[in-house]
């Protein structure tokens, strides 16, 4: 048989192969357009899970927020043109990236097929103190919004309080608002959480005889309430109550004030304190704890909440924000989040309650949080990408 023919022949089948599995390997881009912790995290486990793809990564650091949210699309196209340019099947990125001017600087972007992913909106930031919450960066998400293909948000918290927030700005332009905008991006926007890894569903560690140990694992800002959780301590202390406490979470140089008051008054109490660098160490802090608590006024999923409740941590936690999407109810407190002291007995009430009551077995808060390990929420992403779940590793047509 002539070459060309069994090349011909070859060709053929190989493509008859893709079409019969669909395995054929597309080419990602991924923009991270402000790499927090959590969003390195989600970019590291999609990369991760889908390695029969070639990916592209794209990320700015996590800091000078309103430059970063204004400038990415600048200094992506003109630092990274070449790269920019190359053929994709399609791209992904984070709702912080203008993909909106991205795709005018840079017009071979134009026709790619692209998702947002919002890990959190610029509308539902806390009122006072925010260096994020800005007209300016809430009209660029919803140009980001409008120029993606899809949409997908890390809780219906999240995709609800971004629709809310785009329809009341909208509404409060002068003229020549085009009628029908939320409506259209609600139409294409989904739900689909963050990943928890398959190393964070491990037993627990506790021992019978160990007093309750609560665990605080949050950013250390003034969005996470530090204020609150200083509270809660002295009226557990009050309530005679025996516990311990690991105070842990990503440190800032500058830090509210509670935090030097909690390490102040409560030694005896506190056992880890700071920052946990390796991750094996911190999620055997989370195994050796009964309650995870949360003060937080702004969260849109609260991925430390479920790493703990995925360690056997009972969640506690105010009724409020993303929480009640996966907190039993049982475990909730009656949510006050304009006033502190009264939030701060609400959420030491629900502590003193589980306490005196026996906490229940450690798998429950595991078993509860399984819906978000990644094997669970693989298939979900392979639909939102259009992509094959079941692909075997290092197929490519």
């Amino acid at each position: 048989m002539p070459f060309q023919i069994r090349k011909y022949l070859f060709l053929i089948c190989r493509l008859q192969q893709c079409q019969q599995t669909k395995q054929c390997s597309v080419r990602f881009l991924l923009l991270s357009a402000y790499d927090a912790a959590s969003h390195r995290h989600w970019r590291e486990m999609l990369v991760a899970g889908f390695p029969e793809h070639q990916w592209t990564v794209l990320a700015l650091p996590s800091r000078h927020f309103s430059w970063r949210v204004r400038g990415n699309a600048m200094s992506w196209a003109l630092k990274e043109r070449d790269l920019l340019s190359q053929p994709f099947d399609r791209a992904i990125a984070t709702s912080q990236a203008d993909l909106a001017t991205l795709r005018g600087l840079v017009p071979e972007l134009a026709g790619v097929h692209t998702t947002v992913y919002f890990h959190e909106n610029q509308f539902a930031y806390p009122g006072s103190g925010s260096a994020h919450s800005s007209v300016e960066s809430q009209i660029t998400s919803i140009y980001t919004a409008l120029a993606a293909d899809r949409l997908a948000f890390n809780s219906q918290y999240n995709l609800n309080t971004f629709l809310g927030g785009a329809a009341q700005l909208l509404g409060r332009m002068p003229d020549h608002v085009p009628a029908g905008i939320v409506e259209m991006l609600g139409a294409k926007s989904h739900v689909l959480p963050v990943p928890l890894a398959e190393a964070s569903f491990v037993p627990q560690l506790r021992q019978p005889d160990q007093r309750l140990t609560l665990v605080w694992n949050h950013r250390w800002e003034y969005d996470k309430a530090p204020d609150r959780l200083y509270h809660i301590l002295k009226l557990l202390r009050q309530a005679g109550l025996d516990f311990g406490i690991h105070i842990i979470g990503q440190q800032f140089r500058r830090q509210p004030e509670a935090f030097r008051r909690m390490a102040d008054e409560f030694a005896e109490h506190i056992g880890q304190w700071g920052f946990v660098q390796d991750k094996a160490d911190y999620r055997e802090v989370l195994r050796s704890s009964d309650i995870a608590l949360s003060t937080s006024l702004h969260d849109f999923q609260g991925l430390a909440m479920l790493e703990a409740m995925a360690a056997g941590c009972l969640p506690v936690a105010p009724r409020r924000l993303a929480y009640p999407e996966y907190v039993p109810d049982a475990c909730l407190a009656e949510s006050f989040p304009r006033d502190p002291l009264k939030d701060a007995e609400s959420l030491a009430g629900k502590i003193l309650q589980l306490a005196r009551q026996g906490l229940p077995a450690s798998d429950a808060a595991a078993q509860a949080s399984r819906r978000f390990s990644w094997q669970q929420l693989k298939p979900g992403y392979a639909r939102l990408l259009g992509i094959n779940a079941q692909a075997a590793p290092g197929t490519v047509c």
